[in-house]
């Protein structure tokens, strides 16, 4: 089975620390019986204090961390001299050195800093919480870090950004292993969307609109039923009553893509539901997720997730059969 460990520093919050747990804990194949084993571990195995004023105990110490196929890191709002000087504790680089190279490690949240302290951030793409961009590009300038995301999947590492983001990488995390049937039965258990629109850019702190300003998203419902058809902006303008100027800028301002990139991630979402549960020829799925050619689709699902249809179709039917 696969194991995911969950290493609980000292100052760790809460939230987060439960996310890997409910979410991993909630994937079920089709007997019914557990894809994960999930596993807290502290640094020497002893209770650590939360930054909500009370303590967990933990069965585990660090040297758990060395069984893993997943290790995720959860925040702690004490993090020090990690923070501050982007320096690892001793005892953390030991504790991070027991991960097998083959396993997959992610953090939540600021929990980036722990991995771009310990060197495993450099030249790469990665996101935490967005109050925290500005200061983590400058302790770890290294990284080329994007606040506009909710996660970033860099294959072996990954990282997520403010607190429910957690979420949404975990769901990504049961996705990539057991298909998006699996996926959104554990986002339905949990009460959570199995995707979220746009980034984190969506919430990075901003003048509220006016009361008397309308809102895009019944236009979003709109296009969502109209995706095999093509949508110009105008005509998504038109149906919100909006001019162009201002439904371009208050969609921005709501969903924190433009319409043009809102339009094509929700296709590409679409093409891959229909890859994974259709048997549909690749120029049938094109056309009803929007991308009229199978040419079309190729170019726009390999640059989204760097698969070709087939590939993607080959990947996630046999694991959504398997499951």
């Amino acid at each position: 089975m696969h194991r995911v460990a969950v290493l609980a520093l000292e100052g760790v919050i809460p939230f987060e620390l439960g996310i890997p747990a409910r979410i991993f804990g909630s994937a079920e194949g089709a007997n019914g019986k557990p894809l994960y084993e999930v596993v807290t571990c502290t640094l020497d195995g002893r209770p650590v204090r939360t930054a909500a004023g009370f303590s967990v105990t933990v069965e585990h110490d660090s040297s758990i961390l060395a069984t893993a196929a997943t290790v995720v890191i959860p925040p702690s709002a004490s993090l020090g001299s990690i923070r501050d000087q982007g320096v690892l504790p001793e005892p953390l680089a030991a504790a991070l050195a027991l991960i097998g190279p083959r396993t997959r490690v992610a953090s939540l949240c600021t929990a980036a800093y722990v991995l771009a302290a310990g060197g495993l951030l450099d030249g790469r793409r990665a996101t935490t919480h967005w109050q925290e961009i500005e200061h983590f590009h400058q302790t770890f300038p290294r990284v080329d870090v994007d606040q506009d995301v909710l996660f970033i999947d860099g294959g072996d590492i990954l990282t997520s950004a403010g607190a429910a983001a957690g979420v949404d990488l975990c769901l990504h995390l049961v996705r990539l292993d057991h298909g998006s049937a699996v996926a959104s039965q554990v986002a339905r258990s949990c009460v959570v969307p199995p995707w979220r629109d746009g980034g984190q850019a969506q919430y990075v702190d901003r003048p509220v609109p006016e009361a008397t300003t309308a809102s895009t998203s019944a236009t979003r419902a709109w296009a969502l039923d109209r995706l095999d058809q093509a949508l110009s902006l105008a005509e998504l303008a038109g149906h919100a009553r909006m001019s162009v100027r201002t439904f371009t800028r208050r969609f921005r301002s709501e969903v924190g893509l433009t319409p043009g990139e809102w339009l094509t991630l929700q296709r590409v979402q679409l093409a891959r539901q229909l890859l994974e549960s259709s048997d549909l020829p690749i120029d049938h799925v094109a056309q009803q997720a929007g991308f009229n050619t199978g040419n079309s689709l190729r170019q726009h699902l390999r640059a989204a997730i760097g698969v070709s249809p087939a590939a993607y179709r080959r990947t996630f039917r046999a694991q959504d059969l398997s499951a």
